[in-house]
Order: C-alpha cells, then structure tokens, then sequence
C-alpha cells in the first residue's frame, strides 16, 4: 500500500449546468498534483489537511474531521471509460482529479473502517467516514450523472483526521491499524444508497 500523490488546490470559480439554481460557484475541487512518485516532494500536512490547500465549503470538506480526502487510484479506470463514454472524447484523468488529497494504492471502501488508523509515512491519520458527492462533482467532471455513479459504485473515497503532522511525500507506504471495525467505508456508501434519497447529490 502505497501514497502515490499529494494534491492541493485553490478556492476558484467552478462552472456548469449542474444545479437548479447556480450558473458558477466556489469551489477548490480543482487539485493539482504537488508530491508524486515522479517528483515526490515532501509536503506540510498540519491538523486542518496540506499545508496551502483551501476549502471553499467546510461544512463538506476541511476542517479538522475531513482534514485530508483520500482516493483509491484503482477507481481511475472505472471513471475514464464512463466519462469517455458519456462525453464522447477520451478522458484520462490526473491524479487529484476528484478532488482528493492523497491518491492511494492498495487500499479499497471494502477494506477500510470508520475508527482505523492510517500510517503514511512517519504521520498518522485516523478513517473519519466516506465522501458524499454532490452536484460540484458533476460539475467537475463535465457529467450530470457523477455523483449519482460515485454514489452507485461506492467508488466514494473517504476522510481522515490528522494525529500526527509533519513532512510527508509520495511513495511513502501505509499502513492500517485496525480499530473496532463496526462499519467500513463500503458499508457507508451503501446505507446512503439505500437511503433513496438524492438531495445530498443537489446541496
């Protein structure tokens, strides 16, 4: 299990047609890759997350209990064939494409615990709970039904608190230390799935 990137990004301007109400609204979805494997950086992680990343929305992102958004690499794949399909042009999306802090590898919704702990490196983060996407996903990735599939895949990525700050860089490896392991990430996305209810896609 392995970090392969770092990723931060500013509040700016997100465009689309995918709420009811707003043409544009803030958002720092947009994350570039500052630490990875081909240049592995190392990286400021303080209690509130990557040191220069901002949050336009800490009801849903930030904050000290969803500090750093963690992807699984092993999910890029099943988002480039969707996209390309849905868009009709080839998508091969960069690391920090959804809006993630630390894209993974090795690591998946169905393996991890709300209450584990997670060592990377020399810092240690603990599972807080998944990402619901919303309509700023759909927005971001140029496709109406996003948040829908993330939700319907469970592809949903999760948040970690930070225990422990420091200097951190792709390539470091991690480690999972288990806590009480009542509800995984998995379990999550499908309680919410099976919850029917949809608002969460549109706030």
């Amino acid at each position: 299990m392995q970090l392969l990137s770092i990723s931060s990004g500013k509040v700016m301007p997100l465009f689309g047609s995918h709420h009811p109400n707003y043409s544009q609204v803030a958002s720092a979805i947009h994350k570039q890759s500052i630490s990875n494997l081909a240049s592995p950086t190392p990286v400021e992680i303080t209690r509130l997350g990557v040191a220069g990343d901002e949050q336009a929305d800490p009801s849903v992102h930030g904050g000290i209990e969803k500090a750093i958004y963690v992807y699984p690499v092993e999910h890029y794949a099943f988002w480039n064939e969707l996209l390309s399909r849905e868009t009709k042009k080839p998508v091969d999306l960069a690391l920090g494409a959804f809006g993630e802090n630390f894209t993974i590898q090795g690591l998946l919704e169905t393996e991890v615990f709300v209450g584990d702990q997670m060592q990377i490196g020399e810092l240690q983060f603990t599972v807080v709970k998944l990402r619901e996407p919303c309509f700023k996903f759909n927005a971001k990735m140029h496709y109406k039904g996003a948040a829908k599939a993330m939700l319907q895949s469970g592809f949903s990525g999760w948040y970690l608190r930070v225990n422990q700050t420091g200097l951190l860089a792709a390539g470091a490896a991690i480690t999972v230390l288990p806590g009480q392991r009542v509800t995984s990430i998995a379990d999550q996305n499908l309680a919410l799935f099976n919850r029917g209810n949809q608002k969460d896609l549109w706030d």
